[in-house]
């Protein structure tokens, strides 16, 4: 019987001189967090509709004016452009992207196409092959290349490409990942913009996604990407000059990638590094919101789940490679450096996934368990800043409104796997450079948006590998808070805490995305 009494002291000790000023630090590091989001999201906010209120009002006054000139130039004054299509064992699109690409409207000696097959499988490779001969026979200018080893993986096949022989008359060079599929007109809207400025390194085209309405997953990612091209590359492209490169449906003037150092495979985001390069060698970048170029969003979640390692991973680690090279730089001003290392790396590719993570499935759950007698907490955190910040993500996608409750449950678990990619990178543990390529089907989903709304799952087949151990031990342990906070809390963290373990449950057990 005396070891309870005991018991009990040795918590109350513990609870009072590490649990309590460790939990008390912690949400004063989520709250700074938060607030460095909520004002870089709100900033960003203000300069889109600025933007939008400068466009309405020049679209009136240019109404009847026409814009197509561009268009109707001689074929005869057209420059060289390459087209490059890396790709790997991708069996179910390569004919949409290489049809797609030798379908531009553009003069055919002006045109080369190149398609890098970096395929191990052969008989993929002798279907790809096959697809380039086809068209080579129509009179198209293609190559197919491939190589006898992966090395530099994306980065390496485009590196590798640029050195052939018959590229050397290119001015630019289109970029379009194996699921990519251009409109015709493509280049005839982008190549014009950096024929006009010689100071523009890229033409960024916005992403139009063929199987959004495929199952909620596909729902969430829309949504996601929505604000990304809707606001953070308009911001950039408007008030920086520089925004990260998408890795693809881009143009690019081959003399500003050469001398940004071409690409460069030492992360796993070399979009990003080439992007990076280039704007510190003075280059700017333009974001074409009006053109988009139809492309597909990974339908399972295991693949979804290793593109999200590739994009949270990349960043930081890229951030920690060249921080003192920025800071070092004399081409561009301190506010370019300051907007590219605070704005763009630090509180967008760090602050953000640490933030969601530590808040939500940390810091509130234990915040109920520990009890609010000892611990202050602003409410305004949790409820208004979260608050703004969903409603500013829901603006980019009205059509996903009735979502918004699904989205945060999501990203919340989400975040589980891109703070941990985060610290990765920032560390450069050994996952570090681990590249998988997202798996892509190759097919426009056929479903309504009705139907997402009302199933998690577009197609499911049951079976051991379905189940993720993170998201159910996240889910038991939001549970149990849950029931903690209804028998003993007065904060009503319950609400959340129900809903999120849901969520966790959902996903664990395989019920999100197609399989």
């Amino acid at each position: 019987m005396s070891m309870l009494p005991m018991a009990r002291a040795a918590w109350l000790v513990l609870r009072y001189a590490v649990v309590v000023p460790l939990l008390q630090l912690a949400i004063y590091l989520c709250v700074v967090m938060s607030l460095m989001l909520f004002a870089d999201r709100l900033y960003m906010g203000l300069v889109v509709a600025v933007l939008w209120l400068y466009r309405r009002c020049r679209n009136r006054n240019q109404r009847n004016k026409g814009d197509d000139d561009n268009l109707e130039s001689d074929d005869a004054d057209r420059p060289m452009v390459l087209v490059q299509i890396p790709m790997f064992n991708e069996k179910q699109v390569f004919r949409l992207s290489i049809g797609a690409a030798c379908g531009l409207w553009w003069p055919a000696d002006k045109l080369v196409i190149q398609v890098l097959d970096d395929s191990t499988d052969a008989g993929i490779r002798s279907l790809v092959e096959a697809e380039c001969r086809r068209w080579a026979g129509k009179g198209v200018h293609i190559r197919y290349e491939n190589r006898s080893n992966r090395s530099g993986y994306k980065a390496g096949a485009m590196r590798d490409g640029l050195k052939k022989q018959y590229v050397k008359d290119c001015e630019f060079v289109a970029v379009f990942d194996a699921d990519f599929q251009p409109d015709a007109d493509f280049l005839r809207h982008t190549v014009p913009v950096l024929e006009a400025d010689p100071a523009v390194a890229l033409v960024q085209a916005r992403w139009r996604f063929v199987n959004a309405d495929e199952c909620i997953l596909t729902r969430m990612q829309e949504m996601s990407l929505d604000y990304h091209f809707s606001v953070e590359q308009e911001v950039g492209s408007a008030f920086h000059g520089f925004f990260s490169f998408n890795g693809t449906a881009g143009v690019w003037r081959l003399h500003a990638l050469a001398d940004a150092g071409g690409w460069k495979d030492r992360t796993t985001v070399e979009d990003m590094d080439l992007a990076v390069r280039a704007s510190m060698r003075g280059w700017r970048f333009v974001y074409a919101g009006d053109v988009q170029v139809r492309n597909e969003l990974p339908s399972s979640f295991k693949a979804y789940r290793y593109q999200q390692h590739r994009w949270s991973c990349g960043p930081p680690n890229l951030m920690r490679k060249m921080f003192w090279e920025i800071v070092a730089n004399k081409q561009v001003s301190a506010w370019k450096k300051l907007h590219v290392l605070y704005g763009f790396f630090f509180v967008r590719k760090v602050v953000a996934h640490l933030a969601t993570f530590l808040f939500c499935c940390v810091v509130i759950p234990v915040y109920v368990l520990v009890g609010g007698q000892d611990v202050w907490l602003p409410q305004y955190v949790p409820m208004y800043v979260a608050a703004v910040l969903t409603l500013l993500n829901a603006v980019c996608t009205p059509r996903s409104c009735h979502l918004l409750v699904f989205w945060i449950l999501f990203e919340n678990v989400m975040s589980i796997h891109r703070c941990k990619a985060t610290i990765i990178g920032l560390l450069e543990a050994s996952r570090a450079n681990e590249w998988v390529v997202t798996e892509k089907l190759g097919g426009s989903t056929t479903s309504t948006p009705a139907a997402a709304t009302t199933t998690m799952v577009a197609k499911k087949k049951k079976s051991s590998s379905s189940f993720l151990a993170p998201e159910i031990v996240m889910g038991l342990f939001l549970l149990y808070c849950a029931l903690y906070d209804i028998v003993f809390g007065h904060d009503h963290f319950y609400v959340y805490l129900l809903m999120q373990s849901a969520a966790a449950f959902v996903i664990g057990f395989g019920y999100v995305g197609s399989q």
